[in-house]
């Protein structure tokens, strides 16, 4: 089946804030306006706004491109989301207008793309809307194979009073994919969030971003910029764009 970049929006734009409200953002906001330097930014999977909108508060030019018109509708609907230039549109091809001296692709959002060539067409396109010497940053999980049984998983993300939110995977490691499927379980009811992974190592993202002729500057455990190590599980990647000549 061909890519559809709107099928996520449309099984959790109604209930994405409230499922990740636990997460707190101002620590990538910290670190994502310390990158940006003060120039404009261009988010990759801009959705409801949950970077953008505290990144705009701080006086900074916000720009993206979200895949599904219910977020965009979710971001709109809040104070300064009007504010935001958003293009529709898979965030591997379209583009925003501008040069930016931030691109953030952030919660393990690159995943989402169905494949290797769609994740190499990606990186070249945030090169694209990068200004000579602009950063690309990637924040996502570290994969682990080994913490499947039988190719299969299922975990806890979050246990609360008034929420449950469990994760259930299949591991398909030709592929490097994952077919997953989150159940939130709240006393309204049950419901299923779908957001299947094409994952990558972050050698393999490396070379990702030297295809589109980008170099590595950074990379972290983490938003606070812990040292990555090989006991990590998720990294802050930041790859720049060489100075013009």
């Amino acid at each position: 089946m061909p890519f559809d970049a709107s099928a996520y929006g449309r099984h959790v734009a109604a209930v994405y804030d409230d499922t990740y409200a636990h997460l707190d953002p101002a620590e990538a906001v910290e670190r994502l306006a310390a990158l940006a330097d003060g120039g404009p930014v261009c988010e990759f999977g801009i959705g409801t706004g949950r970077l953008a909108l505290p990144l705009l508060a701080r006086g900074l030019t916000v720009a993206g491109i979200e895949g599904s018109p219910e977020m965009v509708a979710g971001l709109r609907a809040k104070p300064g989301g009007d504010r935001i230039e958003v293009a529709l549109g898979d965030f591997a091809q379209t583009r925003v207008p501008g040069e930016y001296a931030l691109v953030v692709l952030a919660f393990n959002t690159v995943f989402a793309l169905p494949d290797q060539a769609a994740q190499v067409a990606c990186f070249r396109n945030a090169a694209a809307h990068l200004r000579p010497g602009g950063r690309f940053v990637v924040e996502a999980w570290v994969p682990d194979p080994g913490a499947f049984r039988t190719g299969s998983a299922l975990r806890p993300v979050r246990v609360a009073e008034d929420e449950v939110l469990l994760e259930a995977a299949v591991l398909h490691p030709a592929e490097q994919r994952m077919t997953t499927t989150k159940i939130r379980l709240t006393d309204g009811g049950v419901r299923l969030l779908p957001a299947n992974h094409r994952y990558a190592w972050p050698a393999e993202l490396d070379l990702m971003a030297e295809l589109a002729g980008m170099v590595r500057e950074h990379r972290w455990a983490g938003w606070a910029a812990e040292p990555f190590t090989d006991d990590s599980r998720e990294h802050v990647s930041v790859w720049r764009r060489p100075e013009a000549a």
